[in-house]
């Protein structure tokens, strides 16, 4: 009898493992292909060159990995343990002595080390790779819009306050026919000039517009005392924010730095990504008594149900996590009371499934 279910522990959990990767696969090319179209609608705009496209996508994936991983693996159990019970496998386990609590070995044998998995992606790769991300767009953001002055277009600079547009080039390639229009507090400085040239400065934070042969006029609008200026050469700076601005957003600090943090949105984030490999865990208690079909139910039939829990599980997650933020709740409480709640809603199926008194004898399970 213990090689019978040894034996059965091995086919189980192929079953779901080969289920696991076939969602998580399906998952993830649908998610990189809505990313996909983004990005490459970016670079089209901006001119992001190929390399830092392709950079783009697989920090995006790796992201979009740690989203997909606890929905994969609620997916994979229930799609393996709903054709056991579909094609009447399951029967004929059952009737050897197989109770449902057994089913636990083979699916958790896989979510565990998956959740071991997902924790080092969130707590050490996610930050990181969102930092990485975020520096890599900003840069190839400024690096393309410093590099495309092109004729016939208006070109924003320094979060719009800096307005660019060149009529034409002229016989030797120079910008011909310029305007120029900048904000500087509550003035407005409009340049006109016969040709311009661009320039980088301090290692690409400086944008220079060199303007040759115009008239400046500025001002503050709706009173008289504006200045008209001509001038020979007049260089404007547009100075642009630096590529890494941002990094002290919760989400792409590192773990170490959150540990031990008194702010509210750290406590917050800690407490999340500490979620994602406890709904791994928390998930595959739910799909075994969730995978149970009544006879004649079809094999996909409760995959809708399982969607609906987990959009209900992630959503709860992430209300709490606000709820941390601005203070509603306390951090003692925060996103903890959410797995208690879906860990009391796995054990209710298990039980309306195999009663209480079944549990510490599968052999004796109801049919």
């Amino acid at each position: 009898m213990t090689a019978l279910f040894r034996t059965f522990d091995r086919y189980v959990l192929r079953e779901v493992a080969v289920s696991w990767l076939a969602v998580t696969g399906v998952l993830l090319a649908i998610l990189v292909s809505a990313q996909l179209a983004k990005i490459l609608g970016l670079a089209a705009e901006n001119g992001i060159s190929r390399d830092i496209v392709f950079q783009l996508i697989g920090l995006t994936t790796l992201q979009n990995l740690v989203v997909l991983v606890p929905i994969a693996v609620l997916l994979a159990a229930m799609l393996a343990l709903g054709r056991l019970y579909h094609e009447s496998e399951m029967t004929a386990v059952r009737a050897c002595g197989v109770g449902p609590v057994r089913l636990y070995l083979p699916v958790f044998t896989l979510a565990v080390p998956v959740a071991i998995g997902l924790a080092w992606l969130t707590f050490d790769v996610g930050p990181e790779v969102r930092e990485t991300a975020a520096q890599l767009n900003r840069k190839a953001i400024r690096d393309a819009q410093f590099g495309r002055l092109e004729p016939g277009m208006f070109r924003t600079f320094g979060d719009g306050k800096a307005v660019f547009y060149a009529e034409r080039t002229d016989s030797g390639g120079r910008l011909a026919n310029v305007f120029v229009q900048r904000y500087a507090d509550d003035r407005v400085e409009v340049a006109t000039a016969a040709w311009a040239e661009q320039r980088v400065l301090d290692q690409g934070q400086t944008q220079l517009f060199v303007l040759h042969d115009g008239e400046r006029v500025e001002g503050v609008p709706g009173r008289s005392d504006f200045r008209r200026i001509r001038f020979v050469e007049h260089g404007i700076p547009v100075v642009v924010p630096e590529p890494g601005a941002g990094h002290d957003s919760p989400e792409r600090r590192p773990t170490s730095a959150l540990i031990g943090s008194t702010a509210l949105p750290d406590i917050a984030e800690l407490q999340r990504r500490i979620s994602m490999p406890v709904m791994v865990l928390v998930l595959a208690l739910v799909a075994v008594p969730l995978a149970a079909l009544r006879p004649r139910e079809g094999r996909y039939a409760r995959v809708a149900i399982a969607i609906l829990v987990y959009f209900f599980y992630s959503n709860l997650i992430s209300a709490a996590q606000v709820w941390v933020e601005k203070g509603s709740i306390p951090p003692v409480v925060g996103s903890w009371w959410v797995h208690l709640v879906m860990v009391a809603l796995g054990l209710y199926l298990l039980h309306r499934q195999s009663p209480l008194t079944g549990w510490l004898a599968p052999g004796r399970s109801r049919t």
